[in-house]
């Protein structure tokens, strides 16, 4: 006997192995042309031209006060993950940890001659305490009394956004490449790409789902990842400046980069 609660759970039609195959090679084929288009967006990416940076950024850091050529630590490339950290939150942002939670340790980004770094406006011992609550290793800085944020699109208007910059550096000069803001930053956050693995998906609003897949309002479900048992706590994509974390901004997941 079915079980009545199971059979009413939402779930994939169930057909033989020759259909699965079938429908599996269709997926699989517009699965190669996207990894064909992201080489191609690469390839393109690694075209794009280049602005010098003439500001003189100071952060602080473990090692004290230091500039942004610091914080290549001899390296020519830099990727700086601008985490949404107010200075008077008392927390870091959710989805900002999720994403430096997946950077894994940077000896790999080294090997390719790559520094990252996390600057944040709150001030250092707030940095530091996070951290040490979080167990991360990686590089902070606090930007605290420096336009860098702003400049960079990482503040604007008094609120904060997600966003990650790459910089170059040769002969002493700085040079700014690349920047993305909001889902741009999803290919970094491997969580993503494993529940598009999965039949449910991400189980957020904005999917196009089968009827009655579970779904929830966009990101109300990501947590730190000490808060995912007890939490309250909700996620954020956008916070004002200096308060805490928000809910989300209704700001459309679907077109928004």
């Amino acid at each position: 006997m079915t079980d009545a609660k199971t059979a009413a759970e939402p779930m994939p039609q169930i057909v033989d192995r020759a259909t699965w195959t079938d429908a599996r090679a269709v997926l699989l084929h517009q699965e190669k042309a996207l990894t064909r288009m992201k080489d191609a967006v690469s390839a393109a990416r690694r075209r794009m031209p280049m602005v010098e940076v003439h500001s003189d950024y100071a952060f602080e850091g473990l090692q004290g006060r230091v500039g942004l050529l610091d914080l290549f630590e001899g390296r020519p490339q830099l990727i700086v993950q601008h985490f949404m950290f107010g200075p008077d939150w008392d927390e870091g942002c959710d989805g900002c940890s999720m994403m430096a939670e997946h950077i894994g340790p940077l000896s790999h980004l080294h090997a390719r001659r790559t520094s990252f770094a996390l600057t944040s406006r709150a001030p250092l011992a707030k940095l530091q305490s996070f951290q040490t609550r979080m167990g991360w290793q990686l590089p902070w800085y606090s930007t605290r009394g420096s336009s860098f944020n702003e400049d960079f699109g990482a503040t604007s208007d008094g609120e904060e956004h997600q966003a990650v910059s790459v910089f170059f550096r040769t002969d002493g000069r700085i040079f700014h490449t690349w920047s993305t803001y909001d889902r741009g930053e999803e290919p970094f956050m491997v969580v993503f790409d494993l529940l598009d693995l999965t039949p449910f998906g991400r189980q957020e609003t904005w999917e196009n789902s089968p009827p009655g897949w579970p779904q929830e309002p966009t990101y109300s479900w990501m947590r730190l990842s000490d808060r995912y048992e007890n939490s309250t706590s909700t996620a954020c994509q956008h916070h004002t400046a200096d308060q805490t974390p928000p809910m989300p901004s209704g700001r459309d997941i679907t077109t928004s980069q």
